[in-house]
């Protein structure tokens, strides 16, 4: 029938496919000639030719210039059209929302900061939402009808089978159960929601240590410490979506914490979690702890020690904190026996190198297969950028479609 998607196989859906890989090439090269787009895809040029006219028809493609350095003429260079479409990311947590949007290529374009303190807002959540996006659309000189798609990353997870948050009790305002049907009335564009550690993981996935891993684990710790499984390239959630959520894990060397979904809390949070290291780091006599929050401090307290790692009380702060990390990790390893180990978060990545080897170190004697370790490879607000990634691809495949 007309304006239906094509049969696989037609040839609507033949060009289609060569219309997202020359796009996709685009996204991964930067411009690029028509030859240089024909051998890449193993188009002939009259095909290449055609392939390029639609696509600029269709505003996905620009000319962008002409080749240099050679002689003769030069070739005309063809990039993805910035403006074809556009996404928006927010990363939330008790006491900011951060928001970005980004045009299809992948480029910040907008970025805003909304405080959020108090453990009652005065501001309902969704107008905090709204201000904080509208501040982002407003810095790309943008309107909300140009956003795409919108992909919002929060401590918890939404469950799948009631719509209300879990996990995150320290997360005010955002437990009532008729919260996402207010966000869609006032958002106009689709809408997703996914857990902040489960969008690190993306990032790392996409950009960073993580890259053409199938299956491993990054383990987060910063304001919270949590978890993101990656199993078979996907993100494993779970039932309610609290795949991940370690921090409640029963481990020994700490009091075993009851009733944990009320007391945002559980062994492991209480082990390793980022708020312990202030308090280790006084109980072992380090001098001139600073002032502030305790995931700010923890991280300086890590980098200060990482420096100089054979020095007495530093060396003594990272070998115990090591142990107590490697502790909770060993029973992720133990079930899961992920060849790979990402460690992301403040309260990991400023202990560096000397704190990932000693992890290691303590891990191989704890568990039975031993995994790579490696740091994380975003370390820039890197769950905003897994929620843009995640609103990305979305939007992508949504505007890359030429077969409708």
């Amino acid at each position: 029938m007309a304006g239906t998607a094509g049969t696989p196989g037609t040839p609507r859906v033949l060009r289609a496919m060569n219309d997202r890989a020359a796009l996709d090439l685009l996204l991964e090269h930067g411009p690029l000639s028509r030859t240089r787009i024909g051998k890449l895809t193993g188009l002939s040029k009259p095909t290449a030719s055609q392939l390029l006219a639609r696509l600029e028809a269709a505003g996905l493609v620009l000319a962008t210039g002409t080749t240099e350095g050679r002689p003769g003429p030069g070739a005309q260079l063809y990039a993805v059209n910035p403006a074809a479409a556009y996404a928006a990311a927010l990363d939330v947590n008790p006491y900011r929302i951060r928001a970005a949007v980004a045009d299809v290529t992948g480029r910040t374009v907008g970025h805003h900061e909304l405080p959020t303190p108090g453990r009652r807002p005065a501001v309902p959540v969704v107008q905090q939402v709204t201000e904080a996006l509208d501040g982002a659309v407003k810095a790309a000189g943008l309107t909300r009808a140009d956003i795409h798609r919108t992909v919002i990353g929060t401590p918890g997870a939404f469950d799948p089978n009631t719509g209300r948050l879990r996990y995150a009790s320290h997360l005010p305002g955002w437990h009532s159960p008729t919260l996402l049907d207010e966000l869609a009335a006032a958002l106009p564009m689709p809408c997703e929601y996914e857990n902040d550690v489960n969008l690190v993981a993306l990032a790392e996935q996409r950009l960073g240590a993580a890259r053409d891993h199938g299956d491993f684990v990054l383990l987060w710790n910063q304001e919270g410490l949590g978890a993101a499984l990656v199993l078979g390239g996907r993100l494993h959630r779970g039932f309610t979506g609290g795949a991940g959520e370690v921090g409640f894990l029963p481990v020994p060397g700490t009091p075993l914490v009851r009733q944990v979904t009320k007391a945002n809390s559980g062994g492991f949070q209480e082990l390793a979690g980022a708020q312990a290291i202030p308090r280790l780091a006084r109980e072992l006599g380090v001098e001139d702890i600073p002032e502030g929050p305790y995931a700010e401090v923890a991280a300086a307290l890590l980098e200060r020690s990482a420096a100089r790692p054979a020095e007495e009380p530093h060396r003594t702060l990272l070998h115990t904190y090591a142990t107590r990390l490697a502790t909770g990790l060993a029973s992720l390893v133990s079930v899961l026996d992920p060849a790979l180990v990402v460690l992301s978060g403040t309260a990991l990545t400023a202990g560096g190198e000397p704190l990932r080897d000693l992890v290691r170190s303590e891990l191989a004697e704890l568990a039975a297969s031993r995994p790579r370790l490696v740091l994380a490879g975003v370390r820039e607000h890197p769950v905003l950028r897994g929620a843009l990634e995640s609103a990305l691809a979305t939007t992508r495949d949504a505007v890359f479609d030429t077969s409708r």
